[in-house]
Order: structure tokens, then sequence, then C-alpha cells
């Protein structure tokens, strides 16, 4: 509106701020120069964002809310999440160069986004996360599709990728345990000391076992379970993430 002459006056402006704190975005439409009317959006939170973002907390996730809506709407939309850190009116580029900045202080950053705008900071990000029902761009550019809306799913990605770190590392300790232990007794290293050896069948058949207890152990994956959502969070947000619009004229 700047740009076609068009300003608010004092009294306009005090009726657009309050609607912009409580986290409302507003599109104002102008005719022949002069203010014309107002329409008044507002997206509901998904019931489970609150929960998400608490169990994400709880697994030591440093948090950010990066928005190209203004500041107003996104520091109300943080307060309702308890979210500290936030970014407001950034555009596609900035999103990328925010998450480049955390990179730059040494932080692993993981995107979560769904639109095309949200394409360069997930292309830019150690891990980028994109919502099922995304746009194909987004989709296209992420490391990683959850299969459907539900923002449980990007909790359950990251504790599952712990639960398989924590399995792959275990089973290198256990394979290098049992390596240095048996190679030495397979060659006879121990004979002439304490005349301890192993024969060669049985240093074959111990291999073998070496390799099948690995991939029991990684089977064992089978039995993961993802985590449950706190419930004292799950139930602050009602209803599905929808749209409302309100129209002033």
């Amino acid at each position: 509106l700047g740009r076609h002459g068009v300003s608010l006056s004092a009294a306009q402006e005090a009726q657009v701020a309050p609607l912009e704190a409580e986290g409302k975005t507003i599109v104002l439409a102008a005719r022949d120069g002069q203010l014309a009317g107002a329409v008044t959006l507002a997206d509901t939170l998904k019931p489970e964002a609150a929960a998400v973002l608490s169990q994400l907390r709880e697994m030591g996730v440093q948090l950010w809310i990066c928005s190209g809506d203004n500041e107003r709407t996104v520091r109300h939309l943080a307060q309702q999440l308890g979210v500290a850190n936030f970014t407001a009116g950034v555009s596609p580029s900035g999103k990328a160069e925010k998450v480049a900045a955390l990179q730059a202080v040494g932080e692993v950053v993981a995107m979560v986004g769904d639109g095309i705008n949200d394409a360069p900071a997930l292309a830019q990000a150690d891990l980028g996360v994109a919502i099922g029902g995304g746009t194909d761009v987004a989709i296209e550019t992420a490391d990683v599709v959850l299969l459907n809306s539900d923002l449980g799913g990007v909790a359950v990605a990251l504790h599952l990728a712990r639960a398989v770190m924590r399995r792959i590392r275990l089973n290198f300790v256990w394979a290098f345990g049992y390596n240095i232990v048996g190679l030495p007794l397979a060659a006879g290293l121990f004979y002439p000391a304490y005349q301890i050896h192993l024969p060669p069948m049985f240093a074959g058949a111990a291999m073998a076992l070496s390799s099948v207890s690995v991939v029991c152990s990684s089977l064992l994956l089978r039995c993961y379970r993802p985590p449950k959502l706190p419930r004292h969070c799950a139930a602050q947000l009602d209803g599905a993430a929808s749209t409302r619009a309100s129209v002033e004229v």
C-alpha cells in the first residue's frame, strides 16, 4: 500500500495492532488511494503442536520459529507455543540465511516446513523435514518426508534416528571388543604363555557368530516404540489446522 501512496491513519493503526497482537494477519484493500477494507486471517494451530514442541524440548532440542508473517503475529504464536526464539518478516532466502547463521556457530539444524517458501531453508539445513501434505517443491527438497500432516512425526523421526545411532554404536563396540579378544586367540598369541588357543573350526564359527549377534542386535529395533506426547500439552490447543477469516469493510 505504501508504494501506491496509501497509508494508515492513527485510528486505523490502533484497530490493526490489537488484531496482529492476537496472532492474526491483516490484509488491507484500498480503492482510489483510500483504504476500503481489511481481511483478517488467523491460522489455527494444530492440536498436537504444543505437545510436539514440549517433547522436542525434553529431547534437548533448541526451538526456533522462522516465519514470513509480521512480528506481532509471530510473537503471539511463539507465546502460545512457549518458544522463546523467533524471527518474523523473513523472506524465503532469509530463512536459508538464518539456517546458515545457526550452522556458522556450530549448530546442527533441522528445518521443518511444508511450503514453497521453505524450500531454500530445507535445502540449506543439515536435515530438511517436509510435512506430507506440503507442496511438491518442499517434498522434493527435504531429506525426510512425513507420510501425513501430523507434527508428531517430527519428534518420532528424531527419536527413532537417535535410537538407530545408539544401536549402531553398540554394534560397533560389541564387534570391536569381540574381535579384539577373538583374533589373538585364533592366532595363538596366548598359547606360549598360557597354553590357550582357539582351534580353526571354532574360530570360524566364532566369526560367523559375531556377524549373527550384530544382526540380531539390529533386529531389536523392531521392538522400537515411539515416544508418547505429553498429556498436559496435548489438550492445550483444540481444533484442526485450518484458517479462519473475517472481513471488515
